[in-house]
């Protein structure tokens, strides 16, 4: 059990939709803030917007008054102001601390729940403005006639597109099939090829 002077004890949690490495990387990262690894609860699979998340509910259960919460990164948290305000005020009535990849947020403290509030405007505005670009890529593509049909293929960039979401860790599998209008097994399939093509890609890059 970690205890820090002034912190008491520290609860980790960290959550990612859909790549493992990530969520290994978190870990790793609250193991490296003095965590205890049997004080770290995880989400996998589930995207931040999402309030029922098992990890997070026991994480939050298992924080008394003077222990402190600690997450990689906000976003980690949550990716609604709203939700992010509702945490942080739960974490303020109960005499918890909130520390976000190593800063402590005191929300008792006017400065320090006006700074949280701050960074879940932007958690939130990063989300929005991915998904804002996303869609207006794709009317535009299908305004000069490359998307065609019900469940168009996807064109190499826009295959970048979708590996760099996934790799974000942001986005279900039907999720970026919603955006990119396409199929889940296209999706899977994007995926696939990409995972293929690793292994000959560092093999280049090792000769």
């Amino acid at each position: 059990m970690t205890r820090e002077a002034g912190m008491g004890i520290l609860i980790g949690y960290a959550r990612c939709s859909t790549d493992k490495q990530d969520l290994a990387a978190q870990r790793e990262a609250l193991l490296g803030l003095r965590v205890a690894a049997d004080r770290i609860y995880l989400d996998h699979g589930l995207t931040g917007t999402k309030k029922e998340r098992p990890g997070l509910r026991e994480a939050l259960a298992a924080v008394r008054s003077g222990d402190t919460l600690v997450v990689p990164k906000l976003d980690r948290l949550a990716r609604s102001v709203p939700d992010a305000r509702e945490i942080g005020d739960s974490l303020a009535g109960r005499g918890i601390k909130l520390s976000l990849g190593g800063q402590v947020y005191d929300p008792t403290d006017p400065m320090g729940k006006m700074f949280f509030n701050i960074l879940a405007t932007f958690a939130e505005f990063e989300v929005d403005l991915l998904r804002m670009r996303t869609r207006e890529g794709m009317a535009i593509a299908k305004a000069k006639g490359k998307l065609k049909g019900k469940r168009p293929k996807l064109s190499p960039a826009q295959q970048r597109h979708l590996l760099d979401l996934h790799h974000a860790g942001e986005h279900t599998v039907v999720e970026l099939a919603e955006l990119f209008n396409v199929s889940r097994p296209a999706v899977y399939r994007v995926l696939d090829r990409a995972k293929a093509d690793a292994p000959s890609i560092q093999d280049r890059a090792g000769t």
